[in-house]
């Protein structure tokens, strides 16, 4: 977390004043953590409701004659086959197949996509889809805001403040009032939890925010919470566990391509994307669990050997996890090394820690399908 500060949320004065710790990430100045602390804000929004400010990322409009079809020259994703109302998760690739970056895409309606990026590859993204998707209209949502509401408790929140809202699916959406305001609502997110990312004017972002926050199931979490949230569910951090030297075959998000588009191709990369998905790959990300308390951070080198003379991949992401009550890892492991209760050691201040290969996630999605 070391980007220049640049530019500040919506909500920025609202997390002063809740004495959140701000901090410089992905160009914005950010709440990494309240008052409470980082482990006590993960324990009550996998038992209650949280919310995040994730307004730094980016928000696209698409529009066209036929939208996803143009955006499938860009992605592995079978945005064709999206159905109105429905999101999907997907990536951008380059010419060697890696992974520029990771998004979700919601259809709309047959001429219109809604799509979010991540923060700190909002500026590239956007110029890859102003070079590649011709013929379709392109819509910056410079002054709107994004918050994310997440945990078992936030349906019942949602229920209160949006009707309409008990009737969506996982990865689904809708133009929702919320607590009053106009509202574009997905049941998403990235915790592993049940929850909602509603998208709303900027100058309704603190109204809302208030209204939520009203409710005593409600509290704010920072950064910090969201990075241990997303670790124990097994998601993909973009610039740690993916980037442009990752396939998405070695990422295990090969459940992200569909049928057509591997026989298909018509994505950047798609040559050897589908060389891995015939012929296997070197490598491929895993969970790791450390043995005893010390976490294994990012960089970690992984051994298949005690000596620690037979190194065969490196940590990606790696701390505690409060959920699971110990370390939880992922990173890059050979394939020969990679399947559940292998066992593994990692270099931790020059020692051999035992480790085991472990299934993904660490803690069970609660997703409401």
């Amino acid at each position: 977390m070391t980007d220049e500060i640049i530019h500040k949320t919506a909500l920025h004065a609202l997390h002063v004043e809740l004495g959140a710790r701000m901090v410089p990430f992905a160009g914005y100045d950010m709440p990494v953590q309240y008052p409470t602390g980082i482990m006590t804000e993960h324990n009550w929004t996998r038992e209650n409701a949280g919310l995040f400010d994730v307004s730094h990322m980016g928000q696209v409009t698409l529009r066209g004659e036929d939208p996803a079809k143009a955006l499938e020259a860009l992605v592995p994703g079978d945005i064709q086959a999206l159905k109105e109302g429905r999101t999907r998760y997907t990536m951008f690739t380059n010419a060697e197949g890696g992974i520029l970056d990771d998004l979700m895409v919601t259809k709309i309606d047959q001429n219109t996509l809604f799509v979010v990026v991540n923060a700190a590859c909002k500026a590239q993204d956007i110029a890859l889809m102003v070079a590649g998707l011709q013929g379709v209209d392109i819509e910056v949502h410079e002054t709107r805001a994004l918050l994310a509401l997440q945990g078992p408790k936030a349906k019942d929140v949602m229920a209160r403040l949006a009707p309409g809202s008990q009737e969506m699916v996982f990865l689904s959406s809708k133009s929702l009032s919320v607590g009053g305001l106009k509202a574009f609502v997905t049941r998403s997110g990235y915790t592993g939890e049940d929850g909602w990312e509603i998208s709303v004017a900027a100058e309704d972002a603190v109204p809302l925010a208030r209204a939520l926050l009203a409710d005593l199931s409600v509290k704010p979490i920072g950064l910090g919470a969201r990075d241990s949230l997303r670790l124990e569910a097994g998601l993909c951090l973009y610039g740690h566990d993916i980037d442009t030297t990752t396939s998405p075959i070695e990422a295990d998000l090969k459940w992200t391509i569909s049928k057509r588009r591997r026989e298909d191709g018509g994505f950047p990369g798609a040559a050897i994307v589908q060389k891995h998905l015939a012929e296997g790959v070197s490598r491929l990300r895993v969970g790791i669990k450390p043995e005893g308390r010390a976490p294994a951070r990012e960089h970690t080198a992984v051994f298949a050997d005690e000596a620690l003379t037979q190194k065969i991949g490196e940590v990606t992401s790696g701390g505690f996890g409060p959920t699971v009550n110990g370390p939880v890892a992922m990173g890059y492991v050979a394939t020969a090394q990679s399947a559940v209760g292998t066992k593994i050691f990692l270099e931790v201040r020059g020692k051999a820690l035992p480790a085991s290969v472990a299934a993904l996630p660490f803690t069970p999605h609660n997703y409401q399908r």
